[in-house]
């Protein structure tokens, strides 16, 4: 049987990312916070240069632990402005200590970031059924709230486009195309 991938999927490791966790609902706090982080690093930038720095940012940022992160000084910023494996852009580097603080925050009220995000969607992934890139939203209501409401909360590059990359990072929205062969692996 041929295997069939939504169009976006080209080079390897975009079929990685695609056929293993694009798209693929996530509960674990950490790995949320991770693709969080790495939504608001691709502003203005490639997925696929995120995704190829990916592995070098895991080890300079603590393996996206907010534990960690949160208590950065300037002295390890201004070590990760010059490591050039990760993005370094200094407002995006003081956003990931805020969020950091601002994840934690979110943990203690609500016990656990999960629970917090997925009410989004009332706990369960959205399904679109998508047949064209044209079909594929930037954003939507739910991002529109989530980006005002973690803005609320302290968080920044975490405008409604991020959100809803970061919604089908995480598998809150399933965006695979309907005729992919990965669509329906991914609503577990």
């Amino acid at each position: 049987m041929e295997v069939v991938r939504c169009p976006w999927a080209k080079q390897e490791i975009e079929l990685e990312y695609h056929d293993h966790e694009w798209g693929k609902p996530v509960y674990e706090d950490n790995k949320l916070f991770e693709l969080l982080i790495l939504e608001g690093m691709q502003a203005g930038l490639s997925w696929i240069t995120i995704l190829n720095k990916r592995e070098t940012m895991g080890k300079a940022f603590d393996g996206f632990d907010p534990q960690i992160i949160c208590n950065y000084d300037d002295k390890k910023k201004e070590d990760l402005l010059k490591d050039a494996g990760i993005i370094r852009n200094r407002r995006k580097i003081d956003a990931l200590v805020g969020n950091a603080k601002a994840f934690l925050e979110i943990q203690k009220e609500f016990g656990s970031f999960r629970d917090y995000i997925w009410s989004f969607v009332d706990g369960k992934p959205m399904i679109h059924h998508v047949e064209r890139m044209e079909d594929v939203p930037v954003n939507n209501e739910i991002s529109d709230t989530m980006s005002k409401d973690l803005k609320k909360r302290g968080f920044r590059f975490v405008g409604s486009t991020i959100c809803y990359s970061f919604m089908q990072a995480a598998g809150l929205v399933n965006d695979h195309f309907i005729n992919c062969s990965f669509r329906d692996s991914m609503d577990v």
